[in-house]
């Protein structure tokens, strides 16, 4: 998939009345839907510009996704040479987020222009006549894929914003513009019909040729639907669906954790959905002069972000610092901590002053792009790359899975799934990593089977950009960061507000987005 050129749909012509007729010509070279959609490949290749906005990272400022899902939570600090660099995240991090934050923004529209593309898709592909190109059965499937992928970005919306407008059409007149915003659960039930949908036209992982394995697949529909019901917390149906996806036997855990991280093994045995990147020398930031334009590369920018400042460690920008508190988090012997975190020796850093960040030196190894002997890839552009994104894989499948058993009293599958886990970080060693209960003070109950498995969700999933959600969805981020906040050097809680519950679980809708289209701001905003 990451050879597959993503076409850009030209914008459609907009046509106005007047008493003289050339006025409502057709201007030249402009390609109508009618011209366009003539032959099955432009569902093809619809389908294929529906995955792109996933990718995109920079408009007139850089929105990663782990800006919030790690920055956010207990596991980084947003780093970068200064409090100041990045100042919409720095706002975000310590709660001082208002609605005018550039972020929120360029994140917000990014999602409904995804959304965009796939109602356009869901239009047009089930009209077009298959070819050889595009057979009946491809057909299908990319129905499927374009309903996963704007669940997707639904999902994405909904658990930063809470409820947004809903639309399911595409909006070719301005008096469609406005739409007023839909409940949270209107929102996650649309969500679930899509990928129970997609569940269904979609193929198994296996039945993809290997260039096109980067698709969403029933597989992935299946994960989704096993994690939007945990966050709806209707657990017996998120563990009907992990019990599909897991009997499936399309997926396993890569014998080596630190495979996951590497480019040789993407889209392989343990992966199940991942943002596709590839090598892109030639792109450009944005849009001309610097106005901003998300899509002009198809390379990632998270590489060079999350990179040290030090030219001796690749010489990034030096963001999305794991924490002091996630380190302590892994057992002494868990081997997973230097696969997630790489802690530099002072012989490795050039300034301290800008990178050691409010008290942490760590870097986000799973991104950093690494050989196998921990040494910085050379990027082919100064600041982007081909490694992918990994939004979910098998190991994050049986943590779900062993959550919703625990929430439906079946506690010996929980504890299978969750020593599935741990005995991959074992690597061979038993007795590095004690099984449950005997670690951590555990005793053999529900408690403290819930919280074991929230801890290896920390440990597996570190610096991967779950764990702000996950705590946002289990109802205890206003005690987590409180307790968090209390470890913090004091230079790092001399900078961070109040968390106030009710409000910060959730960020506020853009306040661009309320001019254009006038609708309620979150709580306390």
């Amino acid at each position: 998939m990451k050879n597959i050129q993503f076409i850009f749909l030209a914008s459609l012509a907009v046509l106005f009345s007047s008493c003289e007729t050339w006025l409502t010509e057709t201007a030249p070279a402009v390609t109508g839907l009618e011209d366009y959609y003539t032959s099955g490949e432009t569902g093809i290749y619809t389908t294929n510009a529906a995955y792109v906005p996933l990718t995109w990272e920079y408009n007139y400022t850089y929105y990663s996704d782990f800006f919030i899902g790690d920055v956010m939570s207990d596991d980084a600090l947003k780093g970068g040479q200064n409090t100041s660099d990045m100042a919409d995240v720095y706002d975000m991090e310590n709660f001082k987020t208002i609605a005018n934050n550039g972020y929120l923004l360029d994140f917000y529209r990014t999602q409904y222009m995804g959304i965009g593309r796939c109602n356009l898709g869901l239009r047009e592909v089930p009209a077009l006549i298959p070819n050889e190109n595009m057979t009946a059965e491809v057909q299908q499937r990319l129905l499927g894929e374009l309903k996963f992928l704007r669940a997707m970005y639904y999902f994405r919306l909904v658990r930063v914003f809470g409820g947004v407008p809903l639309v399911d059409y595409v909006i070719e007149s301005t008096t469609d513009w406005q739409q007023p915003r839909a409940t949270v659960e209107s929102v996650y039930n649309f969500i679930v019909s899509d990928l129970e949908d997609a569940s269904e036209l979609l193929w198994e992982k296996s039945a993809y040729a290997p260039e096109e394995l980067g698709r969403a697949t029933k597989g992935a529909a299946q994960a989704m639907l096993l994690k939007v019901n945990l966050y709806i917390h209707d657990y017996t149906e998120a563990k009907r669906w992990g019990e599909a996806i897991i009997s499936s036997n399309e997926y396993d855990l890569l014998p080596t954790y630190a495979n996951n991280f590497s480019i040789d093994y993407e889209n392989g045995l343990e992966s199940v959905f991942e943002v596709q990147y590839a090598d892109d020398p030639t792109g450009d930031y944005g849009g001309s002069n610097g106005e901003g334009g998300s899509g002009y590369t198809r390379g990632t920018y998270s590489i060079i972000l999350t990179r040290s400042r030090s030219s001796l460690l690749g010489g990034g920008w030096g963001f999305n610092k794991p924490t002091v508190n996630l380190y302590n988090e892994y057992e002494s012997n868990d081997p997973r901590r230097d696969a997630t975190i790489l802690n530099p020796t002072d012989d490795q850093i050039e300034n301290p002053e800008q990178e050691i960040y409010l008290g942490t030196r760590f870097l986000n190894k799973k991104t950093g792009f690494y050989d196998a002997d921990g040494n910085p890839i050379e990027l082919s552009h100064p600041s982007r790359g081909p490694l992918n994104r990994i939004d979910i894989r098998f190991a994050d499948v049986l943590l779900m899975y062993a959550e919703a058993c625990c929430e439906t009293g079946d506690y010996t599958d929980a504890k299978n799934a969750l020593e599935r886990v741990r005995n991959r970080a074992r690597q061979g060693q038993p007795d590095i990593l004690p099984a449950f209960p005997d670690y951590n003070g555990y005793a053999d109950n529900k408690a403290d089977l819930v919280s074991a498995v929230r801890h290896e969700r920390r440990v597996e999933l570190g610096m991967e950009g779950h764990r702000w959600y996950d705590l946002c969805r289990w109802g205890v981020a206003k005690q987590v960061m409180d307790a968090y906040k209390a470890t913090e050097s004091p230079e790092a809680q001399s900078h961070m507000a109040e968390f106030i519950a009710g409000k910060h679980e959730l960020f506020p809708i853009p306040s661009k987005e309320i001019e254009l289209n006038p609708m309620e701001q979150n709580p306390m905003y």
